[in-house]
């Protein structure tokens, strides 16, 4: 890969080809096998540890959050979305305390009377229901439900504009 290195737009650090090549090229298609990573790195002539390092440097400036399959919501598990009316004093700290149970996957805030959205995916509805109680109690702020009614498949993956 004789590409020039780039400048990440959210850390302002350079960004290399290894890194570009994952973003870029792996929304979609993670290889279903016993080892994707060496897959992937056999895909680009590097090795599966490069592979993996580069992904762990990506997640921790934030560039990553996640890697790995999407489900269609309630196929395997439980999965709902969930809304908040969280005042703005508060915002980061009830973010950061979603963001702390591992079924939460991703937060966003909105500009809404409900300004904190989260998807909660677990094994199971008893474990989701415990996991939207324990916010709420936690808190102290009500959780609103919003389970999936009708399904629409939406592609969320977008090329990386790089600077």
């Amino acid at each position: 890969m004789a590409e020039v290195s780039r400048i990440d737009a959210i850390s302002g650090r350079t960004v290399d080809p290894l890194e570009r090549a994952l973003v870029d090229g792996w929304q979609r298609d993670l290889p279903l096998s016993e080892r994707p990573y060496a897959e992937i790195a056999g895909r680009l002539g590097v090795s599966e540890d490069d592979v993996l390092a580069a992904l762990g440097r990506l997640h921790a400036r934030g560039v990553l959050s996640r890697v790995g399959a999407v489900v269609a919501p309630n196929q395997a598990g439980a999965s709902t979305l969930a809304a908040m009316a969280v005042p703005a004093d508060r915002l980061d700290h009830v973010a950061a305390l979603v963001s702390g149970y591992d079924e939460v996957n991703h937060n966003y805030e909105r500009e809404h009377a409900l300004n904190l959205w989260f998807v909660v995916a677990a094994a199971d509805a008893a474990r989701l229901r415990q996991v939207l109680d324990e916010i709420e109690a936690r808190t102290g702020l009500p959780v609103i439900d919003l389970p999936l009614v009708e399904a629409y498949h939406i592609d969320l993956g977008f090329p990386v504009q790089w600077r």
